[in-house]
């Protein structure tokens, strides 16, 4: 720009936020911030973008969705119900799915896009975990996401209740069921998460400004604070030539990374979309409104809570009287291990921390071979939660295997005292096989399959020595202390 041309609309713009919110020193110290560059990092982008369109859609149905258990007679397009006494927030469900252009489509990728984000913070954390990117310094930023977790848990309770079908009216009498197993004050949170007698007329309005309001605010808040704190500590990275603990590589955040992950929004929400284009979920037209007196048959809660079901479904039927109070253990018990199960997940990074003495930070990730002990209680806990899950479900897989669902039920009862301790004891000595391989193939180099004579007549095979950069990765790492004590000595580390 000449001396003499006065200075643009944009560029007065720009100065202007500038000298007041210092916006030139903020983009120039984070936009052009480095993200490493590898395909695991991606699982937080869907947990993110599936969170973004939650929201919209979420608002799209408040617009027209009634949280009322006012009860009313339906007239609308949905001609088999018609006639039939329902509450409001059920009618005005149906409304949505039937009467209201684009509703049903909205409804269902507002379902699939929980579903997803659920899933997607799960394997999240699972990558987190198996690599070790909880350690310090960022425990806190692992509660962080934990905390999402968990909310994320009773966000899809909650709006999976509200249309109050009879399908998710069933999951609240078994809530309603688990609500009155505690001692002694059991009846009183009852009444008062009803608001009466059970099922009483609060429930539904209560769950909605809970899944609408209150939550979705609080993991908003954590959203912020956990990408605040990825940015403030740098991003992790795994272990490669050039890359340390003290230094980040890969592209700048703008304009590389911020294209990327432009254009990855918009494939995640189209994603979303052709689910719910294509495939149906939670057809609540066809389970009907809830009535107390009945049940839907082969109810089954979303996966996320399946394990909770599973608890509740495999524990045996105990009952003890102490005091002149029942206590019913078949249920008791069950809720009493599901929160300690998420409590476990949450307070790891600082159980390792204790246990291993590791004070020191770490910006590099694991390769889970190299972490036999936390990839084997990775996989157990994730062995535990799938045959929880099949518990969930010990009616409907009796009946698809035609076997009785005792011997089913019974059959999860030890699997979940054996698999887990096999799974562990399993993972864990395969991750030290795989160690044995890359110690053989760091000595010896890659097999390349081509046969050689010797003059003396041998056979042996041609091995091609291993790069810097595959050498560096496969020993970048500190070896377990049971495979270096079997080592022949003179053998390099």
């Amino acid at each position: 720009m000449s001396t003499g041309e006065l200075p643009g609309r944009g560029e007065r713009v720009a100065d202007w936020f500038d000298g007041r919110l210092g916006i030139h020193t903020l983009g120039r110290k984070y936009l052009r911030k480095v993200f490493p560059d590898h395909w695991s990092f991606l699982l937080g982008e869907i947990c993110l973008y599936s969170f973004v369109v939650l929201i919209l859609t979420g608002v799209y149905l408040t617009l027209f969705f009634h949280p009322s258990m006012n009860e009313v007679t339906y007239h609308g397009s949905y001609v088999p119900l018609n006639g039939v006494r329902m509450s409001e927030a059920y009618a005005s469900t149906l409304d949505i799915s039937f009467d209201v252009r684009g509703g049903l489509l909205m409804r269902q990728v507002h379902h699939w896009a929980a579903l997803v984000f659920i899933a997607g913070m799960l394997t999240h954390m699972m990558r987190h975990f198996f690599t070790g990117s909880f350690r310090k310094p960022r425990e806190v930023n692992w509660v962080f996401g934990w905390s999402l977790l968990l909310l994320a848990l009773f966000e899809g309770l909650f709006g999976y209740s509200l249309p109050d079908d009879l399908l998710s009216g069933t999951g609240m009498r078994f809530v309603n069921g688990a609500l009155l197993s505690v001692p002694v004050v059991g009846t009183y949170l009852s009444m008062f998460l009803f608001g009466g007698e059970y099922p009483g007329h609060d429930i539904v309005a209560r769950f909605y400004s809970l899944h609408i309001l209150v939550i979705p605010g609080i993991m908003a808040a954590l959203v912020v604070a956990h990408l605040i704190l990825v940015v403030y500590h740098k991003h992790t990275q795994f272990a490669g030539p050039g890359r340390t603990e003290r230094n980040v590589v890969g592209t700048p955040f703008m304009p590389v990374y911020l294209a990327k992950a432009g254009g990855f929004f918009f494939l995640v929400f189209g994603a979303l979309a052709l689910m719910a284009a294509v495939a149906s979920i939670n057809p609540v037209w066809s389970y009907g409104p809830y009535r107390a007196d009945q049940v839907s048959t082969g109810a089954q809660p979303d996966w996320y809570l399946g394990f909770a079901e599973g608890l509740v479904r495999i524990m045996p039927g105990w009952e003890i009287t102490l005091w002149g109070h029942t206590l019913v253990l078949g249920v008791l018990i069950p809720i009493v291990v599901f929160p300690l199960l998420l409590v476990l997940i949450g307070v790891y990074p600082f159980v390792e921390a204790r246990v291993t003495g590791d004070k020191g930070e770490h910006h590099l990730l694991d390769r889970p071979r190299n972490r036999p002990v936390r990839t084997g209680i990775g996989a157990a806990w994730i062995s535990l939660y799938l045959v929880l899950l099949a518990g969930g479900g010990n009616d409907i897989v009796a009946t698809r295997l035609h076997l009785s669902i005792n011997t089913v039920t019974w059959a999860i009862r030890i699997a979940v005292l054996v698999v887990p301790v096999a799974v562990f004891v399993i993972t864990r000595r395969i991750c030290l096989g795989l160690q044995l391989q890359d110690r053989e193939r760091v000595l010896h180099g890659r097999e390349t399959g081509v046969i050689k004579r010797l003059p003396h007549g041998e056979y042996i095979e041609v091995h091609e020595p291993l790069s810097k950069a595959e050498l560096h990765t496969l020993t970048a790492h500190q070896r377990p202390g049971e495979l270096v004590r079997h080592e022949p000595r003179g053998n390099p580390r």
